[in-house]
């Protein structure tokens, strides 16, 4: 049996920080911050000498829509397009899942 639910993928290895996900989804649907269809959160671990690992976490919010206008239409949601690291990708949630199982730093996400 073939999904048709579709959802992201999001490979927070190579998230930078850039927040071009979120500055493009607030531009695609109106929003002004604090709104977002997607977060950035940023994680910092300490280490020892005074060194820190800092982590970038895309994660989606109540309020994404999986940019409905934009992939009824057959394009990526705005999240998607203008994600500077390549690190979101969209697709079938069953497609996507293969792909989680490559890879461990990764996570699935699908609204509702």
């Amino acid at each position: 049996m073939k999904s048709n639910k579709n959802g992201l993928l999001i490979d927070y290895e190579y998230c930078t920080g850039c927040f071009a996900c979120t500055v493009a989804c607030c531009q695609e649907h109106g929003w002004e911050a604090p709104l977002s269809g997607i977060k950035v959160m940023e994680i910092v671990q300490d280490l020892p000498k005074d060194k820190a690992y800092l982590t970038f976490l895309p994660f989606p919010t109540e309020l994404c829509v999986l940019c409905a206008k934009r992939t009824i239409k057959g394009l990526d949601p705005t999240c998607v397009k203008h994600c500077m690291a390549n690190c979101l990708s969209y697709g079938n949630l069953r497609e996507l899942a293969k792909e989680l199982e490559k890879k461990p730093r990764m996570v699935l996400w699908s609204p509702r």
